[in-house]
């Protein structure tokens, strides 16, 4: 049996260490039969995925096309953090705990996906494997304040979605996707208010500062195969990030924390076609295309509990708002094959993600960590796509911090288990999405990271 590895983005909710963003678009056109005078280029789509990648991420792998590798101390604790203060990554998960962050600091942290993926269609027997490709999302975020004041302000740099994959050469769904890379930066300037001892407040602009999308498919011709290339660039976009932390003793913590929708845009990307012989050339004439994906919104609880000095348990709740997402939508300059547009069903529903963790002081210097997570794919049966072959979600993680006076190093290990998942033809036929492939995909993921930081 062979495996392949496939490159995903973590994100949160059910969603990086350099300054720029993974922003994701993803292709897809229809698979039709090929004929010695017809053929059909009938349904292109686009996903269009955006996260920050500067220095974050959130802490799993998560369902859709986003992506949780956002601390990577609440990457070892299976991404919990909207009931924790426990450092500047305050600022993604709650801007509200930000304000009850003892150090002033900064701190960089970037992680590794490695997937193996294995595909077999409907009907066959062979395995395909996708071609090794690596994504290193990352993460940066900078505190600052006064010592013993009840203000704080900061700045992140993160990445909540994103995705990359390339396929066999020759597989079955050549004609749906043979490759994508969505790629986006999202910064968020945050300002954080102790209004008491016990309850702060907190709020960031989210800014999706920079996005690129590149997708690629296979196109089928009478006696060969041509190839089509989207390539372009996303809008600059606001949002926020708004949150309430509440601390009633030193032994509880509560949090509720709110990341706005986002819609990504993509105006004047490139269309290149190439290997189209010229008899077919007045079928393609598109050169431009547009399209906009929503990012989601999240709504998100947490529970932080301290038995003792030593000991801190998060146990987290992230409601995706995944049912705005009900199509994509390709609107081209020109005409492909007698079309201007083209629009593909996704019919999302909204999902939840289950977190728990914790960590332990085992020495002055030396902090453990544990946790897991239950990630609900959004996906409905029979809506599966090849740039989002996703399922249900198990999540473990393991990680660990070593302090040596104001400096730390952060090391984070998760493994994502997405389970298998059957796509019928009847079920693409009943749902009126053949322009995908039947199937069935399997996907195991491994993320280490490691992560620097400095207390002032």
């Amino acid at each position: 049996m062979q495996l392949g590895i496939l490159k995903l983005w973590d994100s949160e909710n059910t969603y990086s260490a350099c300054l720029i963003v993974e922003c994701f678009f993803c292709l897809h056109l229809m698979p039709q039969p090929q004929n010695s005078h017809t053929f059909h280029f009938m349904t292109l789509k686009s996903l269009l995925l955006v996260g920050g990648a500067l220095l974050t991420g959130t802490a799993a792998s998560a369902g859709g096309y986003q992506v949780t590798l956002a601390g990577q101390k609440n990457n070892g604790m299976g991404g919990v953090g909207v009931g924790l203060s426990l450092d500047q990554a305050a600022m993604f998960y709650n801007p509200g705990a930000l304000a009850m962050v003892k150090d002033r600091g900064v701190q960089v942290g970037v992680n590794l996906t490695m997937a193996r993926n294995a595909f077999v269609a409907q009907g066959g027997s062979q395995q395909r494997e996708l071609r090794n490709t690596v994504t290193t999302p990352f993460n940066l975020y900078a505190g600052f304040g006064p010592a013993e004041g009840k203000f704080r302000a900061g700045i992140a740099v993160y990445t909540p979605f994103g995705s990359k994959l390339q396929y066999a050469e020759g597989w079955e769904g050549r004609t749906a996707l043979t490759d994508i890379d969505l790629k986006s930066i999202f910064v968020q300037p945050t300002v954080s208010y102790a209004i008491t001892d016990q309850i702060s407040v907190g709020a960031g602009l989210v800014v999706l500062a920079y996005g690129a999308v590149n997708l690629q498919r296979d196109v089928p011709l009478p006696d060969s195969y041509g190839h089509i290339e989207l390539d372009g660039k996303a809008d600059t976009k606001l949002g926020f990030n708004a949150g309430i932390f509440f601390k009633p003793s030193d032994k509880v913590s509560l949090g509720v924390n709110y990341r706005s929708k986002i819609d990504a845009h993509v105006k004047d990307g490139d269309v290149t076609f190439t290997g189209i012989p010229a008899s077919f050339g007045t079928r393609f004439e598109a050169t431009k295309f547009s399209a906009t994906l929503p990012l989601i919104a999240t709504t998100s609880i947490g529970v932080g509990l301290m038995p003792t000095e030593k000991l801190t348990i998060g146990i987290d709740a992230n409601f995706a708002q995944w049912s705005k997402y009900q199509s994509l939508r390709f609107d081209f300059d020109q005409q492909i094959n007698g079309q201007t547009f083209s629009e593909s069903k996704r019919n999302y529903k909204d999902a939840l993600t289950v977190r728990v963790g914790g960590q332990y002081k085992l020495t002055d210097g030396l902090t453990v960590r544990a946790g897991g997570a239950y990630d609900e794919t959004p996906v409905r049966d029979g809506y599966v796509t090849p740039e989002t072959p996703d399922n249900d979600r198990f999540s473990g993680t393991l990680g660990a911090s070593y302090s040596f006076g104001k400096f730390g190093v952060d090391v984070s290990a998760q493994y994502v288990s997405i389970q298998k998942r059957t796509e019928t033809q009847q079920q693409l036929v009943n749902n009126g999405t053949t322009d995908r492939i039947a199937g069935t995909y399997k996907t195991n993921i491994v993320i280490p990271g490691i992560g620097l930081n400095y207390a002032f």
